[in-house]
């Protein structure tokens, strides 16, 4: 495990500037700078326009926007909490497939690295329908599945992002046995690593559904919180509740309300849904 902390040690080395100068990949230090917009990306040293990067990424491409700001807020209530330590390990999930859990955890990642200290480490643990590695630009990746299946290396999974101090682990091709894969040994050795040992960077982990994937509720106890996102006037409050239950009610940080019409929108003019996937 060890090289999984080299791995994500030498990506932030490659992100912080040198004296007098900004920083680039070890590889680029001899070669032309790469034009602007151009982003990129360790693991398979591929680079992409930012225009490949998904439309709803929207705190990346409309920092500006009212939705943007609530991802600001979510995360200035999560870092900065009443009581107590912020939660470094989050599980972000849903009472049901559709209410955007993936939109949630990828901008509220991009938010929490766009920070001037805090990395961030973004797993996609839903490797039945993994979803972040295009929300990223990537088609088909190796990633969290094959590291299950002792097919790769973790240290060679680990994709950096155009965003500064934030690394993608994505959830890889969908195995046959997921459940079985995200009740292994191997799954819960791991998550105690990235969870417990690196005390530099947050963990935000997109999870399928507990009431899709019976392991959720597994994982959810190796985390420090758990994040709900709820669909405005669509999820039933019945699948909430037996959500809330399964995950125990100790775990939730929260509950995110997606698609909802509020007040604040209509001032700022805006009359669409807080966020959408």
């Amino acid at each position: 495990m060890g090289k999984i902390y080299d791995a994500l040690e030498k990506a932030d080395k490659q992100e912080k500037p040198a004296e007098g100068g900004r920083a680039m990949p070890e590889r680029q230090r001899t070669e032309k700078a790469p034009e602007e917009n151009v982003v990129q990306f360790v693991g398979n040293a591929l680079k992409h326009s930012d225009t490949r990067l998904d439309i709803n990424l929207i705190t990346y491409h409309r920092p500006q926007s009212v939705e943007a700001e609530l991802f600001k807020v979510l995360r200035t209530n999560l870092l900065f909490p009443a009581e107590g330590n912020p939660p470094k390990s989050i599980l972000v999930t849903s009472a049901v497939p559709g209410d955007g859990k993936s939109f949630v955890s990828a901008n509220l990642a991009i938010s929490i690295a766009a920070g001037l200290e805090d990395y961030v480490l973004l797993m996609d643990c839903d490797i039945r329908r993994p979803s972040l590695h295009t929300c990223f630009g990537y088609g088909t990746t190796r990633g969290l599945s094959d590291y299950l299946n002792g097919q790769a290396p973790l240290e060679t999974l680990l994709h950096k992002t155009p965003f500064p101090r934030l690394t993608l682990l994505p959830g890889g091709r969908p195995p046959r046995n997921p459940t079985e894969l995200l009740s292994s040994k191997r799954m819960r050795t791991m998550l105690d690593e990235v969870v417990h040992r690196y005390d530099d960077r947050f963990i935000i982990i997109d999870s399928p559904p507990p009431s899709m994937a019976a392991e959720v509720a597994a994982i959810a106890k190796q985390v420090d919180g758990v994040l709900m996102v709820v669909r405005s006037g669509k999820t039933p409050r019945s699948a909430v509740t037996d959500t809330i239950e399964q995950i125990g009610k100790e775990k939730i940080l929260g509950i995110v309300l997606n698609q909802a019409q509020q007040s604040v929108k209509k001032y700022y003019g805006y009359s669409k849904g807080y966020y959408r996937e």
